[in-house]
């Protein structure tokens, strides 16, 4: 029988929920390097993949994964669950650990991580110094993150799944190369990238605590990205972005799709705030807008072979 309760149409407010960035921001920062340790361990057991696409997580349909990573002959999988906040080991062989999410230390995360993986009979070693933030604290010595505030875990896990939802939508327009629509955890940002098939100029790196090759091997081809990021420095409110590598002439000039999409000077990407998506009439019409305009402007100023390039029907 199916669950009177349930409807395919639930509130906005549900669909589209609010995520303030100063009511989360410490639960984001620690959450930030607990996606990180997790990534790192899917990092360290893959075959590296261009442009990074091995070290990235997933959406599901109750928080993000790693997807099966190779141990030997056996694969085990970690997945952020933000409904019943634990996170779950599981392996080939049937196996399974869970770790509560809840107010902890980013030390006491890692700590317990990696116990439960050894239980499993899975032994990894890490980086442990986080990537792509400044002043970084080593996972093994950062008592000072250590906020969970389930609420908003929640909150930011739905934006996930209305995003990935319209973002793979987006993707298949395309018939190019394409990356999936994934989730990068040094960014902590949801992703998707197109790229023209030329060849681009090399990075100039400078990333906090990236190793400027890995840079340069993400952007080695000439992309348009898109993406969704919850905000911080500059940007301190939960944002979409699109930008172009390498930025072609005037492209900062483009008018976008809708009024409210500007050009950040500093982070030099176009910004579209989250808030103006999720209470639009329709949040899949204008956000869908603003990509499909973002990404005709780069292709149009740096002359993609769009025809070549893109789905007609």
């Amino acid at each position: 029988m199916i669950n009177s309760n349930l409807s395919n149409n639930p509130p906005r407010s549900e669909q589209w929920p609010s995520l303030a960035f100063e009511a989360w921001k410490d639960t984001y920062a620690t959450l930030h390097l607990w996606t990180q340790i997790v990534g790192k361990i899917r990092l360290v057991q893959t075959p590296w993949v261009n442009h990074s696409w091995h070290v990235t997580l997933y959406v599901t349909t109750r928080g993000l994964t790693t997807s099966p990573i190779t141990y030997g002959t056996r694969t085990f999988q970690i997945d952020f669950d933000f409904i019943d906040h634990q996170l779950v080991i599981q392996t080939s062989e049937g196996a399974v650990k869970t770790l509560a999410l809840q107010p902890r230390s980013v030390a006491d995360f890692y700590k317990e991580l990696l116990a439960n993986l050894s239980d499993l009979g899975i032994d990894v070693k890490i980086h442990t110094m986080p990537n792509e933030i400044a002043d970084a604290i080593p996972f093994e010595k950062d008592h000072i993150h250590a906020s969970y505030d389930a609420e908003y875990a929640n909150r930011f896990w739905r934006v996930l799944v209305q995003v990935d939802r319209v973002f793979r939508e987006f993707r298949a327009r395309f018939i190019g190369k394409s990356s999936p629509v994934h989730f990068f955890w040094g960014s902590f940002d949801l992703a998707l990238t197109r790229f023209s098939g030329r060849p681009a100029p090399s990075h100039p790196g400078g990333v906090p605590n990236l190793p400027n090759w890995v840079a340069r091997e993400a952007y080695s081809h000439e992309v348009s990205s898109c993406g969704f990021w919850p905000g911080g420095g500059p940007a301190p409110y939960p944002v979409f972005y699109a930008y172009a590598y390498p930025e072609p002439q005037e492209y900062n000039k483009a008018l976008l799709r809708p009024d409210a999409a500007t050009y950040h000077p500093i982070l030099r990407e176009f910004i579209l705030p989250y808030d103006d998506v999720r209470l639009a009439e329709s949040p899949d019409t204008m956000l869908l807008d603003f990509l499909q305009s973002s990404y005709a402007a780069a292709a149009n100023l740096s002359d993609w072979d769009r025809p070549a390039l893109e789905r007609l029907t």
